[in-house]
């Protein structure tokens, strides 16, 4: 008979490969990822059937971390520059206080081992963010930009930003809001 699975060990298989990705990539081995997590690699495959498997379960999982770091209490009566303010707020936040998670998304993101279907449910949560900018377009705030380009501004910038934040933590709020200020020229009509 099968034993049950454990949520804790489901959880340290993951934890554990959000480190060694951030810190060595994709092509890491999953017996270091069982090592680290404290579970034998036959254990690992318990969980995730293979490691593309595994791969792809880390990757929603840290883009729906990401999600409700960004959209969690999510001000939609606002107006557009203070809702794109508080999911810049929250894409930063969480970035500075999860650098391993930042690297391993970034690592994750451009790995052609996560399925189109995995890319496509991670973004699928981003909906209202998507739905900000079309709504923006609409009534002419916005540049008539592709929503991936902007996001790929969003992304670039807050990555500068998240960077010297950790190199001068007590100049946090001061590079937060430069990095906020210098995307929303970018993406606004002037």
């Amino acid at each position: 008979m099968a034993r049950p699975r454990s949520e804790d060990k489901r959880n340290a298989i993951l934890e554990a490969a959000t480190e060694i990705v951030a810190e060595q990539g994709v092509s890491a081995p999953t017996a270091r990822i069982a090592k680290r997590a404290g579970v034998a690699e036959g254990s690992l495959f318990t969980y995730f059937e293979n490691k593309d498997v595994l791969l792809n379960q880390l990757y929603l999982e840290l883009k729906s971390d990401l999600r409700h770091a960004m959209l969690d209490g999510f001000p939609a009566a606002e107006r557009i520059a203070v809702q794109a303010r508080h999911v810049w707020n929250g894409y930063v936040d969480w970035g500075v206080a999860h650098p391993q998670k930042r690297k391993a998304m970034s690592q994750l993101s451009v790995s052609d081992r996560i399925s189109p279907q995995s890319k496509e449910a991670g973004m699928a949560g981003f909906s209202r963010v998507n739905t900000m900018l079309q709504e923006s377009l609409a009534v002419g705030v916005l540049r008539d930009q592709p929503p991936a380009f902007v996001g790929a501004i969003m992304g670039s910038l807050a990555e500068t930003t998240m960077e010297f934040i950790l190199r001068e933590p007590a100049l946090a709020e001061r590079y937060k809001n430069a990095g906020f200020e210098a995307f929303w020229a970018a993406i606004t009509k002037h």
